[in-house]
């Protein structure tokens, strides 16, 4: 088993409500099982890259390449000392997504098939619209994803400012309504940045530009917070991509604090704790939706009875476009993968992504 990390600078400097970043880090997994190669990765520091061969490996090497749930049961007792939420769960996860891609090129299926396949395409919606985007550079990302690749949904980020900048937040919607029209709809993320009040009040002022989706409008941690902000908006309350084990999910859903389940399952655990998240959900009517990392969460997506839509987030299209064949096609709304062909069908450029490599 192989673990490299990569830094890949941005094309402008981005930002949301609370964090800014001008580079991306991504951490490729590669699994080598009888006569394949099985691919995962996780977007986390390059210290996972160290937990992998360090920790990880060691437990998994050497089992049977199609038992990959008793891979994943071996690396969760051998992090009891560490601790699972973080970046410990974020090498896992790349562990168990590339373990899965090998079993199914193994028995020579697609991923989705593999892991029990319900539906035939799911939809995605754009995400990008950073904060720090100026008025023409969100004008055109929204224009190139309604009109040029006919998605169905499209979501800016809010909050500028750790929610110093409500007057200005409501602006960028504005002009995102007048971009899109009623061709879309229209979703926003806060990543945490308002306090429930103020939240609630913008949540209001959201509801009257008809947005539809209002992911974290306060920290995920606060879980009163976001069953207070949910009872009082109309639009659906999101959040979940910052679970990194089942409990986290299952206290969520326990406070009634979200009417769709975000879940990242480059973060998560992987595939099987998606679909346990995914099962917890269901038994509180409840659906899911994917964070980030799109063209790994098709598959497990596709294999999930309720699913709402991936994320198409934009630095992740664009880095798995350059690192990786077989990427999915988004356009016209929805993605579908090719059923004759096997694992999650990408492949590693690995003489592209040198020139990014920092371990």
């Amino acid at each position: 088993m192989r673990a490299s990390a990569y830094r890949v600078p941005t094309e402008v400097a981005e930002a949301d409500g609370t964090l800014a970043w001008s580079a991306t880090t991504i951490v490729v997994v590669q699994a080598e099982v009888g006569d394949v190669l099985g691919l995962g990765w996780t977007y986390a520091d390059g210290a996972c890259a160290a937990l992998v061969h360090d920790v990880l490996a060691p437990v998994v090497e050497g089992g049977d390449g199609l038992d990959v749930p008793a891979a994943w049961l071996a690396m969760q007792r051998a992090i009891r000392n560490l601790g699972r939420p973080g970046l410990v769960s974020c090498a896992m996860s790349a562990v168990e997504i590339a373990l899965w891609d090998a079993a199914a090129r193994l028995l020579g299926l697609p991923l989705c098939r593999l892991l029990g396949r319900v539906r035939e395409s799911v939809p995605v919606y754009g995400s990008g619209g950073f904060t720090s985007y100026d008025d023409q550079q969100l004008g055109e990302q929204l224009q190139r994803w309604v009109f040029d690749q006919e998605l169905a949904a499209v979501k800016i980020k809010i909050g500028a400012g750790w929610g110093s900048r409500a007057d200005r937040d409501l602006e960028r919607v504005d002009l995102a309504r007048e971009m899109i029209g009623s061709r879309a709809e229209l979703y926003v993320d806060a990543n945490g940045a308002y306090g429930t009040g103020q939240a609630v009040r913008i949540g209001r002022r959201l509801d009257e530009r008809e947005v539809l989706w209002f992911e974290e409008p306060v920290s995920s941690d606060d879980l009163s917070g976001l069953r207070r902000v949910r009872e009082a908006v109309g639009a659906d309350v999101a959040a979940g991509e910052y679970g990194y084990h089942l409990p986290y999910f299952a206290a969520m859903l326990e406070a009634e604090a979200v009417d769709c389940l975000q879940a990242d399952v480059t973060r998560c655990g992987g595939f099987g704790e998606w679909l346990r998240a995914a099962a917890v959900a269901a038994a509180r009517n409840r659906e899911m939706s994917s964070h980030c990392a799109q063209n790994l969460a098709a598959h497990v997506a596709m294999a999930t009875a309720n699913v709402r839509h991936l994320e198409g987030f934009h630095d992740h299209d664009r880095i798995e476009r350059m690192f990786f064949d077989g990427t999915l096609d988004p356009a016209g709304g929805e993605v579908r993968v090719d059923m004759s062909g096997t694992g999650h069908g990408m492949t590693f450029k690995e003489v592209d992504a040198e020139r990014f490599r920092v371990s």
